[in-house]
């Protein structure tokens, strides 16, 4: 792989910071009186937010050593009979709609759809750059409020959200990433930054249910506390009741997996629920594992939906959360429908009712989709408004989390030339402002990217012990002078399929897009940013 990818230019772009343009500031460029509402929560919860950050770093490299996330039995306190109530308003969620927060389109017709849930993302799926993060509050705002539109070209007319019941979370960025440009000298929490950003902006009045967060990217029940204090902080600041903060809560990092139950304890005051997010999850597991030849994955799309990885999770999940009186929402069907294509939409919507499917009949409450047109299909498969008074028939509370994917898919060259290409494309998309690519007739955002480059590490790393074979069945050891190859490749095929009037600018962003992307893997940059 080219030395070139380690120069201060690569670096700088395989760190970003999310910071405000040239001349910002923030006094005069933020909402009067945001500032000194802002900095004392940053002088608290930005020294906790850090410590965490150094937290998560020592158990991934206890893991790569050897020492793995596991069970453990929890404390006398999380045993007792402890339940959560849950509101009436989010009794059902059968189906929990997600989109990037920057797209005022997405976000009304997601709004529109008839979906119980919609989440309002201002992490994977939308771009962690200041203008793009500046529009997804102001449409989250204006969503809250409903009063957000946008103008149908096709039909010629302004559409309006619709009065309806559907619950609203907002999905701030995760605590590992930080934030530039408000502090003088210092950075702070991206997750403090928004929350507070919207909370402070919001007349709980103009609310139809008390403020909604999905809470991303955990990975220990101590980070829980940092939640927990943060919301209780700000509804004290306003005068409500501590408890007005409601979350939903992912679990998308493999150490979590181990510790739900004192999650839920920690945030019982504010949680209604935990979802399995079932790709940065893939991705966590892979992290955690990245020094075992063992598990090396098969090539993703020829993973099943049931394999046990997931499936194991996805029935504990159930059975902690009903215990506790919240739901189990499941993960995301990446493969989308399309009103062009009739073939791709019936194998689509087909996929799509068997993955629900699935989830419901783990016990899980409801799950994710990306598109309007998934909705009935997916609140079909669950066939109550929720599920909690089921708990399965024979259960582990302790069942194996990290059971070995034998016998399951295939390794590729193929599949690692499709990584390749789709991790070009995916940052490719994002250097375009979008947070998420429809990619192959799957919608891919950043967790898709983390899985692909992991991916593609682990069978450089282990390329000794490891078979994957080409077309013709032959043995391909991969080198990083392999991979290299499959970057220049890719990128010249994608590079010819542009269009003829492509402007220039289009072809330097996709070998751009192709350095960072190699640079990334090259450099060990597999955290979700």
């Amino acid at each position: 792989m080219s030395a070139l990818l380690a120069t201060p230019e690569f670096t700088r772009l395989l760190n970003p910071v999310n910071r405000p343009p040239k001349g910002f500031d923030p006094s005069r460029d933020l909402p009067e009186g945001f500032l000194e509402f802002f900095l004392p929560l940053h002088r608290d919860f930005t020294p906790r937010q850090q410590r965490l950050v150094l937290q998560r770093a020592e158990v991934l490299q206890r893991s790569l050593e050897g020492e793995k996330p596991t069970h453990r039995f929890p404390s006398d306190v999380v045993r007792n009979g402890w339940r959560i109530q849950l509101p009436e308003w989010c009794q059902d969620q059968r189906n929990q709609m997600t989109g990037p927060a920057d797209d005022a389109e997405l976000c009304v017709k997601m709004l529109n759809s008839g979906a119980p849930g919609v989440m309002l993302d201002l992490e994977d799926s939308c771009v962690n750059e200041w203008t793009h993060q500046q529009t997804a509050i102001a449409n989250i705002l204006a969503c809250l409020r409903g009063e957000l539109t946008y103008y149908d070209k096709k039909r010629q007319r302004t559409v309006v959200i619709q009065p309806s019941t559907t619950v609203i979370f907002t999905r701030p960025r995760g605590l590992h990433i930080h934030q530039a440009g408000l502090v003088p000298g210092e950075l702070t929490s991206a997750s403090l930054y928004d929350v507070a950003r919207i909370f402070y902006s919001i007349d709980p009045a103009q609310l139809r249910h008390p403020f909604s967060i999905y809470i991303p990217k955990s990975e220990s029940a101590e980070e829980a506390l940092w939640w927990r204090d943060l919301f209780q902080t700000l509804a004290r600041q306003r005068g409500l009741p501590h408890d007005y903060v409601k979350c939903m809560a992912l679990v998308e990092a493999h150490p979590l997996a181990f510790q739900m139950e004192e999650f839920a304890y920690n945030l019982r005051d504010h949680l209604v629920g935990l979802d399995l997010g079932r790709w940065d999850y893939m991705a966590s597991l892979i992290h955690f594992n990245l020094d075992d030849p063992d598990w090396v994955l098969p090539d993703r799309n020829t993973i099943p939906h049931d394999v046990p990885f997931f499936q194991n999770l996805r029935e504990l999940m159930p059975e902690i959360c009903h215990h506790r009186g919240i739901l189990a929402i499941g993960g995301m069907t990446a493969l989308y429908p399309s009103r062009e294509d009739a073939d791709l939409n019936a194998r689509a919507l087909a996929v799509l009712e068997k993955d629900k499917k699935n989830e419901a009949d783990a016990l899980m409450d409801g799950a994710w989709t990306g598109h309007p047109d998934q909705n009935a299909i997916a609140v079909a498969q669950f066939p109550y408004p929720n599920q909690l008074h089921a708990r399965p028939k024979s259960n582990s509370r302790y069942p194996d989390l990290r059971p070995i994917p034998t016998g399951i898919g295939e390794r590729t060259l193929k599949g690692t030339r499709a990584a390749v290409r789709t991790v070009i494309r995916y940052r490719h998309g994002v250097l375009s402002g979008n947070g998420a690519s429809l990619l192959d007739g799957y919608m891919e955002d950043l967790a898709t990217d983390r899985i692909y480059r992991l991916m593609i590490a682990q069978r450089v790393m282990h390329r000794e012990f490891v078979t994957i074979r080409d077309e013709n069945g032959h043995t391909v050891k991969h080198t990083p002078e392999l991979i290299t190859q499959l970057f220049d490749e890719e990128l010249e095929r994608l590079l010819r399929e542009l269009p003829k009037d492509a402007p220039a600018e289009e072809a330097e962003r996709f070998r751009r897009a192709r350095q960072i992307s190699e640079a990334m893997i090259v450099n060990g940059e597999f955290d979700p940013v």
